[in-house]
C-alpha cells in the first residue's frame, strides 16, 4: 500500500507509482505539518464525474484530488476547521464549505476566489445535500435548515422545529424536486422542493424495538430510502408507496449503524443493489438489499473509518480513517478480491405488514479475509446423513440446503413454487455462481456496438426494460462472440430481463445458464435453425401422435414452422406471465431435455385447432400467439412424453446433464462455428465501416448539395437585389428632383412670408418698446408713490416710537421714585424702631438701678442705727462701687446700639450706591435710544424733503426755484432724573449719641454736585449728519430725473425713424 505525504506541497502527484490491478486500496494520503505532527482530514466530497474529490482538513485547507489525472492542489485556505462540502453544483468550479463559525462558503477552485458567503445557522452545519440540477442546496444543523439558492445565494426558506425535537438530516432526493426532512423521533417528511407542500410523510414502525434513525441513504431512483440507527437493524422504505418493505439484521458485531452509503452501478437505472453500512468499529460493510449477503468489507477495528464517500460513478471510495488520513478504494479491485459471494449474516424480514411477517434466515459457508482469531472456538453441530444415502442424494443437494428432490416433490404436488421464493429456489436450482468480478469486467467494457440501435428494431415502453435488456446483451456479446451475431438473443433474454430488472447480474448468469444447458447445439448450423434440435423435436411427434405430424407435413409445415418459434422465445408469445413461471418451474426442475418435450407436449395439446389449419400464415399466426391453453394439462403431457419416449429417439441421449456455471470465472463458450460467426463479424464490422463511410460522403454530399443550393439562392437573392437596388435608384432620383422642385416653390413662399414677419415683427417691435417705455414709466411713478408712502410711514411710526419710548421713560422714572420714598420709608421706621428699643433698655436699666439703690438705702438706714459712726466710710465706698458698675452696664449698651447702628448705616450706603448706578445705567441707556430714533426720523424727513423738491422741479420743467421747507424739529425735553435724600436722626437720652448718629447717616435729602445725577439729552443731536444726507438723497432724485427724461426722448426718436423706414418699405 503505498502512502502519500502532501505536507505543505500546494500541488503534486496523489501516487508515484501506478497502482497495480487487483489492490483494493490504491493510495492513502497523509498529511504531516511538523515531523512528529499529523494534520487531519475531517471531511471528503465527490464531483458529479466521480473522478475527483475535495479534501478540507483540520487547519482548513481545502485539498481538489484528481484520481484520473493523478494530481491534488490546494484549491483554499478557509482558516478554520470545515463541517460540511459539496462539490456538485451546476457550475462545475464551484464547491461549497460549511466552516465552524456556522457560516457556508462558496469558492471557485480554479481562481481560488471567494464567490459567495452565506450566514444564518446558529450552530454547526452538519450536512449540505445538493438539487440534482446544481442549483439549489439545503444546509441542516441540530436546531434548523435553510434551503439556498445557489444563483443568487440567498435563501429561499427556512425551516424551524421545536427545541424537543432535534433535526437529524435535510436532503435532496436524487433526480427528482423531493426533500426528506429526518427527525430524532424518527418521523419523515416529504417535501415538494418549489412549493414545500408536504407530498407525505412515513408511517413510524409501530413493532420491534425503536431504531432511533441517525443515517439515511437513497438510492439514485429515489424510489427507496435506507434508515439506521442505534440499532443492528436497517430499514428499507419504498418511497413509492409509503411502506417499509424490509428490515435487514446485520451481523452482532453492529450496534450502531453511523453511515449509509448506496454503491451505484452504471447498468441499474439507478436502482442500486449494493448498500454499504459504517457501523460503530469503524468497519463499512457492503451487502446486496435483495440477497442479504455480506459481499465485501471496507476497513477494520485495527483501520477503523470514521466517514466515508462514494464516487457517483462507483468506481471509487474515499474514506477518512481513524489517524486522520484518506484511503482511496477501487470498486473493482475490491470485488474481484472475494471468489465466490461471502456468507450471508443477515436476516431478513420482508412483507410491509406487521401480521404477515416472514423471517428469513439464509446460511452459506463463511469466506471472508483473514482475521484476528478471537481465542473462542465455535461449536457447530454436524448432521450425519442416513446409512441409506447414496451418490444420487448428493446430486440432489443443492446450495442454501435445499435438495432437489423434496423441490420437485413439491412442484408436482401444487403445479409450480410458490411465488415469493420462486427467485430463491431458481437460483438454488441453477447453481448460479453470482461471480461479481467477472460480471464486472464484462459490464465495464460498456455497450456493445451490435446493440446500440436496439430500441429501432425492438422498441420497449420502459426506459429501465430496455435498457436492462441491452446491458445483458453487452455481456452476453462480450462473454461470447456468436451473441452479437444471434438475431433471436434478444427474444429468448427479455423474459429474463423483466423479471429480474432489480438485478442485472442474475439476470446474466441466468441466461448464461439456460444458453449452456437448454440451448445445447442450438448454434451448430448457425446462421440456420438448429435442425438437429428441431429432428429430434419432430420424432418425438412422430412418436407420439403420426396423425398430426402427418397433416403437417401434408401442408408443408416443417419443425422450423411449430418448433422453431417456441424455442426461440422461450414460449413468452404463446404463453402469459404466470404461465410461464409455472412451464419454467418445470423446465428447470428437469433434464434439459424437457423444453423439446414441452414443445411438442404444445402441438399434442392444440392438436384440434391444429388440425383444421390448412394455410402456412395460419400456422404462423398460431405459433406466434396465444392461444386458449391449459397450461397444466400441456405438463402433464410434457412428463408424460418425457417418460414414455424410447431412448433411441430420446433427446436425453443426445443433450448433457444440467452443467451449472464456474465459479470465479464464467466458462468458455465456443459450441458454434467460429469461422462463420467471424465471418459474419468482419461482414458487420465492413458493413458498419461502409455504412459509416456511406453516411460520412452523404453527409459531406449533402453539405455540398446544401452548400450549393445555398449559393445558388444567395446568387438569386443578389440579383434580384440589384434589380431592387437600381429601380430604387431611379425612383429615389426622380422623388429627389420633385422635391426638389417642391423645395424652390417652398422656399420662395417661405421668403415672401419672411418678408411679411419681419415687417410686422418690426411692427410688434415698436407697440412694444412704446408699451414697454410706458410700463416702465407708471412703474417708476408707482416705486416713487409707494416712496413717499412708506417714508411718511416710517415717520409716523418713528414718532409713535419716539413718544412711546419718552413715555416708558417717564414711568421708569415715577417707579423709581416710588421705589427711592419707599425705602426712605423702611429706612426711618427701622431706625424708630431701634430708637425705641434703646430707649426702652435704657429705662429698664435706670428703673433696675433705682430700684436697687431704694433697697440700699433701706439696708443703710437699718444700719445706721448700730453702725452709724463706724460704717460711714464703707457705706461711701460701697455707694461709689454701686454707681461705677451702673455706669459700666449702660456703656456698655450703648456701645451694643452704636454698633448695630453702624452696620445699618453701612448697608444704607451700599443699597444707595447701588440705586445710583441703576440709575446712571437707565439714563445712558435712554440717551442712546433717542439719539438714534432722533437721526432715524431726521433722515427720513431730509430724504422726504429732497424727494419734494426734485418733484416741484421737474413740474416746473427745470425752472430753479430755492427749496427752503420749513423745518419742523421735535424737540421733547428729557426727563432729569434727580436723586433725593431724606434726613434721618435718631432721639436718644444723651446729647452725644444724637450728634455721632447725625455725623454718620447719608443725607438723602441735600443737593447733588453738578453733573452728578441731572441728565438732559435732546433729539437735535447729529442734525448736520441729517442735513447732509438729505441732501445728498435729493441730489440722487434729481440725476435719476434727467435719466429718464432723456430716455424718453430717445424712445420718441427711434420711433419716429422706424415707421418712416416701414413706410419706404412699403412703397
Amino acid at each position: 500500500m503505498e502512502v502519500t505525504d502532501i505536507g505543505n506541497k500546494e500541488e503534486g502527484k496523489v501516487w508515484h507509482r501506478k497502482p497495480t490491478p487487483g489492490r483494493s486500496v490504491l493510495v492513502t494520503v497523509v498529511r504531516t505539518a511538523l515531523p512528529t505532527k499529523t494534520v487531519r482530514f475531517l471531511h471528503v466530497a465527490f464531483d458529479t464525474t466521480g473522478d475527483s474529490f475535495l479534501a478540507g482538513d483540520h487547519h482548513g485547507n481545502i485539498y481538489l484530488f484528481d484520481i484520473s489525472r493523478n494530481r491534488f492542489r490546494l484549491v483554499q485556505k478557509t482558516g478554520q476547521a470545515c463541517t460540511a462540502l459539496a462539490f456538485t453544483l451546476h457550475r462545475t468550479t464551484e464547491f461549497l464549505v460549511a466552516l465552524a463559525d456556522y457560516t457556508i462558503k462558496c469558492f471557485d477552485k480554479d481562481t481560488k476566489q471567494l464567490v459567495s458567503w452565506m450566514r444564518g445557522h446558529d450552530g454547526a452545519v452538519s450536512s449540505i445535500s445538493i438539487h440534482s440540477s446544481g442549483r439549489y442546496a439545503i444546509s441542516t444543523s441540530s436546531d434548523t435548515a435553510q434551503l439556498w439558492d445557489l444563483d443568487t445565494f440567498q435563501r429561499k426558506r427556512k425551516l424551524n422545529i421545536r427545541q424537543s425535537v432535534g433535526i437529524q438530516k435535510v436532503f435532496f432526493l436524487p433526480l427528482s424536486n423531493t426533500i426528506l426532512s429526518c427527525f430524532s423521533d424518527d418521523s419523515i417528511f416529504a417535501w415538494e422542493s418549489d412549493t414545500l407542500f408536504c407530498k407525505y410523510q412515513l408511517p413510524v414502525p409501530d413493532a420491534g424495538p425503536r431504531i432511533s434513525y441517525k443515517a439515511f441513504a437513497a438510492t439514485r431512483d429515489g424510489k427507496s430510502l435506507a434508515a439506521g440507527g442505534r440499532s443492528n437493524l436497517l430499514h428499507m422504505w419504498c418511497l413509492d408507496r409509503q411502506q417499509l418493505v424490509r428490515v435487514i439484521q446485520m451481523p452482532t458485531q453492529v450496534r450502531t449503524v453511523r453511515q449509509l452509503e448506496f454503491l451505484p452501478d452504471s447498468f441499474d437505472g439507478g436502482a442500486s443493489q449494493t448498500l454499504g453500512v459504517l457501523s460503530q468499529d469503524g468497519v463499512m460493510r457492503f451487502i446486496n438489499i435483495h440477497t442479504c449477503k455480506l459481499l465485501f468489507l471496507v476497513g477494520s477495528v485495527d483501520e477503523a473509518i470514521t466517514t466515508v464517500a462514494v464516487g457517483p460513478n462507483g468506481r471509487h471510495i474515499a474514506a477518512i480513517m481513524d489517524n486522520g488520513s484518506i484511503n482511496i478504494y477501487s470498486v473493482q479491485s475490491l470485488t474481484q478480491e472475494l471468489n465466490k459471494p461471502p456468507p450471508s449474516q443477515v436476516a431478513v424480514v420482508s412483507g410491509g405488514k406487521a401480521d404477515r411477517d416472514i423471517r428469513l434466515k439464509v446460511k452459506s459457508d463463511v469466506v471472508q479475509r483473514p482475521a484476528r482469531s478471537s481465542g473462542r472456538r465455535i461449536q457447530v453441530k454436524m448432521l450425519r446423513p442416513p446409512a441409506g444415502s447414496s451418490a444420487e442424494d448428493k446430486e440432489n443437494e443443492l446450495p442454501a440446503g435445499l435438495n432437489k428432490k423434496r423441490l420437485v416433490a413439491l412442484l408436482k404436488s401444487f403445479g409450480e413454487f410458490p411465488a415469493k421464493y420462486r427467485m430463491f429456489v431458481w437460483r438454488s436450482l441453477l447453481c448460479l455462481p453470482e461471480n461479481h468480478a467477472a460480471y464486472s469486467s464484462l459490464t465495464d467494457k460498456g455497450l456493445h456496438s451490435a446493440f446500440l440501435t436496439l430500441h429501432d428494431k425492438y422498441p420497449i415502453k420502459s426506459h429501465k426494460l430496455q435498457r436492462g435488456l441491452q446491458r445483458v446483451l453487452s455481456a452476453l456479446a462480450h462473454w461470447a462472440a456468436i451473441f452479437a451475431e444471434v438475431e433471436y438473443l434478444p427474444l429468448v433474454a427479455f423474459p429474463f430481463v423483466k423479471l429480474f430488472q432489480n438485478n442485472p447480474m442474475l439476470c446474466f448468469e441466468v441466461v448464461a445458464t439456460v444458453i449452456v444447458n437448454w440451448c445445447q447445439h442450438w448454434f451448430e448450423y448457425f446462421p440456420n435453425p438448429p435442425l438437429n434440435i428441431l429432428s429430434m423435436a419432430e420424432n418425438v411427434l412422430a412418436h407420439h401422435d403420426k396423425e398430426l405430424l402427418q397433416h403437417l407435413v401434408d401442408c408443408g409445415i416443417t419443425s422450423q414452422l411449430y418448433v422453431w418459434p417456441l424455442l426461440e422465445t422461450l414460449f413468452s408469445e404463446v404463453l402469459t406471465r404466470d404461465e410461464w413461471l409455472r412451464m419454467f418451474d418445470n423446465i428447470f426442475s428437469n433434464h434439459p431435455s424437457f423444453l423439446l418435450m414441452a414443445c411438442v407436449a404444445y402441438a399434442i395439446s392444440c392438436r384440434e385447432p391444429l388440425l383444421l389449419c390448412s394455410q402456412k400464415k395460419d400456422f404462423e399466426y398460431f405459433f406466434h400467439h396465444r392461444n386458449n391453453l391449459d397450461v397444466g394439462a400441456m405438463i402433464k403431457e410434457a412428463y408424460r412424453i418425457m417418460g414414455t419416449t424410447p431412448a433411441d429417439i430420446h433427446p436425453r441421449t443426445m443433450l448433457s446433464d444440467f452443467m451449472p456455471l464456474t465459479s470465479s470465472q464464467y466458462p468458455v463458450f465456443n459450441q458454434y462455428p467460429e469461422f462463420i460467426v467471424e465471418y459474419q463479424s468482419r461482414e458487420r464490422e465492413r458493413i458498419r465501416l461502409q455504412e459509416m463511410e456511406y453516411l460520412k460522403e452523404r453527409q459531406e454530399l449533402s453539405a455540398l448539395r446544401a452548400d450549393f443550393v445555398h449559393r445558388q439562392a444567395e446568387e438569386r437573392s443578389h440579383y434580384a437585389q440589384q434589380e431592387l437596388l437600381q429601380k430604387a435608384e431611379e425612383q429615389r432620383r426622380n422623388i429627389l428632383a420633385q422635391e426638389e422642385e417642391k423645395l424652390a416653390q417652398q422656399r420662395r413662399k417661405l421668403a415672401a412670408m419672411k418678408r411679411e414677419l419681419k415687417v410686422k415683427e418690426l411692427h410688434l417691435l415698436d407697440a412694444t418698446r412704446r408699451r414697454f417705455l410706458k410700463h416702465q414709466q407708471e412703474i417708476q411713478a408707482s416705486q416713487i408713490q409707494r416712496l413717499d408712502q412708506e417714508i411718511s410711514r416710517k415717520m409716523d411710526l418713528r414718532e409713535q416710537e419716539t413718544a412711546a419710548a419718552v413715555q416708558d421713560l417717564e414711568v421708569r422714572q415715577m417707579e423709581l421714585e416710588v421705589q427711592r420714598k419707599r425705602l426712605e420709608q423702611d429706612l426711618l421706621m427701622e431706625q424708630a424702631r431701634v430708637g425705641r428699643e434703646v430707649e426702652e433698655e435704657v429705662q429698664l436699666k435706670m428703673r433696675e438701678a433705682e430700684r436697687a439703690d431704694e433697697s440700699y438705702s433701706e439696708l443703710l438706714h437699718s444700719a445706721e442705727s448700730n453702725l452709724q459712726a463706724l460704717e460711714e466710710p464703707l457705706a461711701e465706698a460701697y455707694q461709689l462701687g454701686l454707681e461705677s458698675d451702673w455706669q459700666k452696664e449702660v456703656l456698655e449698651c450703648l456701645q451694643r446700639v452704636d454698633a448695630e447702628q453702624e452696620k445699618k448705616r453701612e448697608r444704607l450706603a451700599e443699597l444707595q450706591r447701588q440705586t445710583l448706578a441703576e440709575e446712571e445705567k437707565l439714563v445712558y441707556t435712554m440717551r442712546d435710544v433717542s439719539g438714534r430714533k432722533r437721526d432715524e426720523v431726521m433722515s427720513a424727513r431730509a430724504q422726504f424733503q429732497e424727494q419734494r423738491l426734485s418733484w416741484s422741479r421737474a413740474e416746473t420743467e427745470g425752472e430753479g426755484q430755492p427749496l427752503c421747507p420749513s423745518r419742523r424739529l421735535l424737540h421733547r425735553p428729557a426727563a432729569s432724573v434727580a436723586a433725593k435724600g431724606v434726613n434721618t436722626a435718631m432721639g436718644g437720652s444723651s446729647g452725644t449719641t444724637q450728634r455721632q448718629e447725625g455725623a454718620n447717616m447719608v443725607c438723602l435729602n441735600s443737593s447733588s454736585p453738578s453733573g452728578s445725577t441731572s441728565t438732559n439729552f435732546s433729539l437735535d443731536r447729529g442734525r448736520a449728519h441729517l442735513d447732509s444726507s438729505e441732501r445728498e438723497l435729493l441730489k440722487e432724485i434729481r440725476e435719476l430725473r434727467q435719466k429718464l427724461a432723456t430716455r424718453a426722448k430717445e424712445a420718441s426718436s427711434a420711433s419716429s425713424q422706424s415707421a418712416h423706414s416701414l413706410s419706404s418699405v412699403s412703397q
